[in-house]
């Protein structure tokens, strides 16, 4: 392979107090990877996305700013993780491009790897945990689930796979491809294909600040992986429906029978009447929010909003307010 270049995006959300320990971190480690003899790239550069941060991330990323090899991009507001992270891509036109936390979280040690990957023809080089012993009981347990699930409904998502990740621009390209407003990158990634290599890593505890992704946060984003991918829990409300008819017509069967052959037997009382209709209803207004759901995501996307605008974008060839919309 010939020389290249990388692009590093990182979405940045009120991390006034963990950018200036670990910014300083990653632009040593590229140094040191870009005088490894193994490693052909010849230039990199960060690209810093300030995600509507309500506190100095933004004066943070302006005070690191270096022209042709730290760049900022500032939102309007608050988009959300994967709209920060889409706004960034969106600039990067290096030959190799990789997402990253800014919390190093992820073992920045990995980016060598995924650049040997690169260089070795894969187009898609993937972070994947090892092991979640940094996670909480609960964490561990759901996350099995959620993948689980996942799966199981024909989405083909990587395994404890995040959003730490190297992609060739033609990959980039391919992903950029995909309009819509309800963007699920993780489980996008996998659908654009390519050769894909994986790599395991073990992630570290948070040392500064806390996660910016809250349980509703986390809620929100497993609802949108299912629901951007998957038609089943449409056909399992179908299959609910069948399975509470035949129990319908089971139950008619039974008191037909009772009436007709069994005419001086108690009649049961209000709770056999009763828990059928409560268990009915519950399931048809659980049907109705997985249809809600559903039908808020069409809406959405027929309205065609913008996935995201940026206000400003600072880097070596322009530091300027903006307007640029996708």
């Amino acid at each position: 392979m010939t020389a290249y270049r990388l692009d590093v995006v990182i979405p940045c959300f009120n991390e006034d107090d963990n950018l200036p320990v670990t910014l300083p971190r990653i632009v040593s480690f590229l140094d040191e990877v870009q005088a490894d003899p193994q490693i052909e790239m010849t230039q990199w550069r960060v690209i810093l996305v300030d995600d509507g941060s309500t506190d100095k991330t933004w004066d943070c990323i302006l005070a690191h700013c270096v022209p042709g090899r730290i760049s900022g991009i500032k939102l309007s507001r608050n988009f959300g993780h994967q709209s920060a992270m889409l706004a960034g891509l969106t600039h990067a036109d290096a030959d190799a491009v990789i997402t990253m936390d800014s919390d190093l979280q992820d073992d920045i040690l990995v980016v060598r790897d995924m650049l040997l990957a690169f260089q070795n023809g894969f187009d898609l080089a993937l972070g994947v945990r090892s092991a979640r012993d940094t996670d909480t009981a609960f964490k561990r347990g759901t996350a099995r689930l959620y993948y689980r699930l996942l799966n199981a409904m024909g989405t083909d998502a990587v395994e404890d796979h995040a959003d730490y990740r190297l992609m060739s621009q033609r990959a980039l390209r391919a992903l950029l491809a995909h309009d819509e407003v309800n963007l699920f990158i993780r489980g996008l990634i996998p659908a654009i294909g390519f050769r894909v290599s994986i790599i395991p890593y073990v992630r570290q505890a948070r040392e500064i600040g806390e996660s910016k992704y809250t349980l509703r946060k986390m809620l929100l984003l497993a609802i949108d992986g299912i629901t951007s991918f998957s038609v089943m829990p449409l056909r399992l409300i179908a299959l609910i429906g069948v399975v509470v008819f035949m129990f319908a017509l089971a139950t008619g069967g039974a008191v037909l029978v009772e009436r007709l052959f069994f005419a001086n037997r108690v009649v049961p009382g209000w709770a056999s009447i009763l828990l059928p209709l409560l268990a009915l209803g519950g399931v048809q207004l659980l049907s109705l929010g997985v249809l809600g759901e559903y039908v808020g995501k069409i809406y959405l996307e027929t309205k065609r909003r913008p996935r995201f605008i940026i206000e400003t974008v600072h880097d070596d060839t322009s530091a300027g307010d903006g307007d640029q919309r996708r």
